[in-house]
């Protein structure tokens, strides 16, 4: 997995890139097959915006979060995305499961 953080407005810190990097980690525990994650940390007056968007087999998901703190903003982003990927994982997993059923529910001649 391929993890590029960028700040606009914001000095990106160590602390700061391995927080948003430990916390994508955990994502990974959900769904294999994600190949890239772009996350961007910007400030706007006083308000902090974390947005991310990563690249899964199968499509994309975007998630943005404000906050008045960077922290609390990556942890509602994480947990947007964490919903989204059981999401995705979940319509994948199930349309397979449902071929193989219909398959198995004709009778034979």
């Amino acid at each position: 997995m391929q993890l590029n953080v960028t700040g606009h407005h914001i000095d990106l810190t160590d602390s700061l890139h391995n927080y948003v990097e430990t916390k994508i980690e955990k994502l990974e525990r959900h769904f294999d097959n994600v190949t890239n994650v772009h996350v961007i940390l910007s400030v706007e007056k006083q308000r902090h915006k974390a947005e991310a968007t990563i690249h899964v087999a199968g499509g994309n998901i975007y998630a943005d979060s404000e906050n008045d703190d960077m922290y609390v903003a990556i942890d509602a982003l994480l947990d947007k995305l964490d919903r989204q990927i059981k999401k995705h994982k979940e319509k994948v997993t199930d349309h397979h499961r449902a071929e193989g059923s219909i398959k198995k529910q004709m009778p034979e001649e």
